[in-house]
């Protein structure tokens, strides 16, 4: 297994806030930045995107640990099997910090072809985490 992981990011929300809005894939469509993702579909669960040269890749919520934890696997037809967690901790009222992981059998062509494209995801992801406007 291969581990991929964000910088740890800041936001000025609520972990309960952040944790409401990201456990539900319709509002997750938000963050994603139109430039780097491709056709975009979901459902409160699941969902469907296009990330080159990744190529197809779907994500199904596995696990929930309230305010705290939401952990992905992929679903469906994908290059490679992988596990994605968002990790949220609290430090202080509108402090939470945000960390996501990605863990991802891979042999070592696609490693090699994917790497780069999969640490830039997570950072552009975690950004817009950290920056979104939950209002």
């Amino acid at each position: 297994m291969t581990t991929f992981e964000s910088d740890i990011k800041k936001s000025t929300y609520s972990s309960e806030t952040i944790f409401n809005f990201l456990a539900d894939f319709d509002h997750f469509g938000d963050l994603i930045p139109k430039d780097k993702i491709t056709n975009w579909q979901s459902n409160s669960d699941s969902c469907r995107f296009t990330i080159d040269p990744v190529g197809e890749v779907g994500l199904r919520i596995v696990e929930k640990e309230e305010f705290k934890t939401i952990k992905y696997t992929a679903e469906g037809k994908t290059p490679f099997n992988f596990f994605l967690w968002i990790q949220l901790k609290e430090v202080a009222e509108d402090d939470t910090r945000i960390k996501l992981t990605i863990k991802a059998d891979m042999n070592p062509m696609i490693k090699m072809v994917a790497s780069k494209p999969i640490n830039k995801f997570l950072e552009v992801l975690s950004d817009a985490i950290a920056k979104h406007q939950y209002q």
